[in-house]
């Protein structure tokens, strides 16, 4: 009898903690989102463009949520190496990451990725539409796109031109200025779009494919000179830089927008407030001038819903791939 009841007494002790483990998971799971700080991840080095964007929306976005929002920096591998991250995250919405072009639709063309850019993250918000700017040192002896495209073909493969990594945008955009012009210089990269301004402002390297909202105010202040900006339509916050097509290289467009994903299987709901939280915030004004100064401008409100994003991420994804492919662009 005193082996049955052990037993019995045993059995009621697993019940009782299995019981207990189900209270307190669906407690847990009942609490209102977010009850914990969320990580929004940027995959590149402090101080470039795309960190820049996400310190702009963090404080905000953390004040609509009633929570905090920390910024934590995850360079590396264009990008890759955060995303990675992200996509093995727990989707309970408190990691997101911060991404864009290069990182949500070229690095998928590019790279062996642990992960599918399209398929392990759910799609939260548009955030920014921007372009890029072909950029140079001060010093360049070139001061339009027609005179430095000669005096690159005087120098075949003497300049240097500053990337954030193999494979990012500002190496794809270099690649393809290549095939158009008939240039030949050498890509240098860094850990983040940053970096390799600080070396550009410094004449460490000769020229850039840049955001625009890394670059403008280095231009505005007088620290680098700005050639041409990547769109059919001039910048309305640098209107007298040329589009390419005015300034002599017809149709190199390239649009650098940003995003906010989360990973695969994150509930709707949470991905629902995530959203509503970021609208909010994109419809600040001050938040659409800061925006403004950095060359990006906020896309309207049917554009920012994450079926938007995912129909966007997938056009894009359809439009560069074959291209990217094509091309043969590795990673270096």
């Amino acid at each position: 009898m005193r082996g049955l009841w052990a037993g019995l007494r045993g059995l009621v002790i697993v019940i009782c903690a299995l019981f207990g483990s189900a209270v307190w998971t669906a407690a847990a799971s009942a609490q209102p989102f977010p009850s914990r700080p969320i990580t929004l991840v940027v995959p590149f080095a402090a101080g470039g463009p795309t960190d820049t964007l996400a310190r702009i929306l963090s404080e905000r976005i953390a004040a609509e949520l009633h929570t905090t929002v920390v910024v934590e920096n995850v360079a590396g591998a264009s990008g890759s190496i955060a995303g990675a991250r992200v996509a093995r995250a727990t989707p309970d919405g408190t990691t997101i990451t911060i991404g864009h072009w290069g990182t949500h639709v070229l690095n998928g063309a590019i790279f062996k990725l642990p992960y599918d850019v399209l398929a392990d993250f759910e799609p939260v918000a548009t955030i920014a539409m921007g372009t890029q700017l072909i950029v140079g040192r001060k010093a360049l002896g070139a001061n339009n796109l027609k005179e430095l495209i000669t005096w690159l073909k005087a120098n075949p493969g003497k300049a240097t031109a500053g990337t954030a990594g193999a494979g990012t945008g500002a190496h794809v955009a270099g690649v393809f200025f290549k095939e158009k012009t008939g240039t030949d210089f050498q890509f240098v990269p860094y850990r983040g779009a940053g970096p390799a301004m600080i070396d550009l402002v410094a004449g460490q390297i000769d020229i850039m494919f840049d955001q625009a909202s890394n670059s403008l105010p280095q231009y505005k202040n007088g620290a680098i000179k700005a050639f041409a900006v990547t769109s059919p339509t001039r910048l309305a916050s640098a209107p007298d830089i040329p589009t390419v097509d005015e300034a002599g290289l017809p149709g190199l467009h390239i649009s650098y927008w940003h995003g906010i994903w989360a990973p695969k299987n994150t509930p709707k709901d949470i991905v629902a407030k995530l959203n509503a939280a970021i609208v909010t915030v994109l419809a600040d004004p001050s938040v659409k001038q800061r925006s403004a100064e950095l060359g990006q401008e906020i896309p309207p409100p049917d554009q920012q819903t994450p079926a938007a994003l995912a129909r966007f991420q997938k056009a894009e994804t359809e439009k560069w791939w074959p291209i990217v492919k094509a091309a043969d662009i590795k990673p270096e």
